[in-house]
């Protein structure tokens, strides 16, 4: 009988391989580094390119280079540039009907030599499209047919043969975001409009303001500065919000808690609404971010907060709960 052995780690090719990854993560990052400090020439004219468009941005690629034009795709959608992928291929074959005289196309190819691209790119020129072409061999076919040249830095992939697309993809990923933030930042894209495109999901939740979560003015637990405290119980008790809201003239003048019925528990009934309430409440307007009203909220260790316009008017009352069930963490 052939005794079983427990596979066992082999130490030392895990330090080999943990080598080979810094090793990898250095190399990438020095290029980057590279690139961040010579920007290729074309690379404000590009923007332009794209910011003057009236159609939409259409990118192109094959390969690795085409799963790397997909994300840049998608980010540019997501920040306030319209923008889909096409693939080399299929423009070929029909998809070439998607993209029009207002476009602006960006095709990608490491070599500049993607046979795939070359209808695309020959469309370009016979329509007067605006190319953008990003590339490592700015002598390349491609780059030679663009109106504006994304020359990556000559540096060697990573790979231990020198060929397998990484340093290279890492190049052309992080100029796509450069293109897309330079893009975002000259268009003015705000936070709301960040949400508009991002509505599920973790973050939609930390972008949504209060007003999307708040329970508006017919749910609010108002009383009056005179009102007695049975009364004031009663209205707290049915809210379920664990506090009330003392208004006169329209305008939010206090606000009732758990901890200010404990603190006068002694005489509670014999007191008046106006009499026990906290005269300095915590307020909140409804354009404050959900994420930053559940910072007040951990902050002042409490678990609703009214929600006031600018003269001081209720308009709706956040609870903790909300936030919560809102994914907003």
């Amino acid at each position: 009988m052939t005794a079983k052995t427990t596979p066992t780690s082999d130490q030392s090719t895990m330090r080999d391989a943990i080598t080979v990854a810094q090793d990898v993560l250095q190399k990438e990052s020095a290029a980057l580094a590279t690139m961040a400090k010579e920007l290729p020439a074309d690379f404000v004219s590009a923007v332009e390119a794209i910011l003057n468009v009236k159609g939409r941005v259409v990118i192109s690629g094959v390969g690795k280079s085409g799963h790397i034009g997909r994300k840049i795709a998608a980010t540019m959608a997501s920040t306030g540039t319209p923008s889909y992928f096409v693939h080399g291929a299929e423009a070929s074959h029909g998809d070439l009907g998607m993209v029009t005289p207002d476009d602006v196309c960006i095709l990608i190819s490491n070599s500049g030599e993607t046979a795939e691209l070359r209808d695309i790119t020959l469309y370009t020129r016979r329509f007067n499209i605006p190319l953008i072409a990003i590339s490592s061999k700015i002598n390349s076919t491609l780059m030679q047919a663009a109106d504006h040249k994304l020359n990556l830095p000559p540096v060697p992939e990573v790979c231990s043969i020198g060929k397998a697309p990484t340093t290279s993809t890492t190049l052309t990923l992080a100029l796509g975001d450069a293109l897309a933030v330079a893009v975002m930042e000259q268009r003015g894209f705000n936070a709301d409009q960040f949400q508009t495109f991002h509505p599920g999901g973790k973050l939609g939740s930390q972008m949504s303001q209060v007003h999307q979560l708040m329970h508006g003015v017919d749910s609010l637990p108002i009383v009056a500065a005179n009102d007695d405290m049975s009364e004031v119980l009663l209205t707290m008790t049915s809210k379920g919000f664990g506090v009330a809201m003392v208004v006169e003239g329209g305008k939010l003048k206090g606000l009732i808690s758990d901890g200010d019925l404990r603190r006068n528990m002694s005489d509670l009934m014999g007191k008046t609404a106006g009499e026990i309430a906290s005269t300095d409440p915590v307020t909140i307007q409804p354009d404050l971010l959900a994420v930053q009203a559940l910072a007040i909220l951990n902050e002042r260790k409490i678990s609703s907060l009214a929600v006031t316009d600018d003269d001081g008017v209720p308009v709706g009352i956040i609870h903790i709960h909300d936030l919560l069930r809102a994914g907003v963490v």
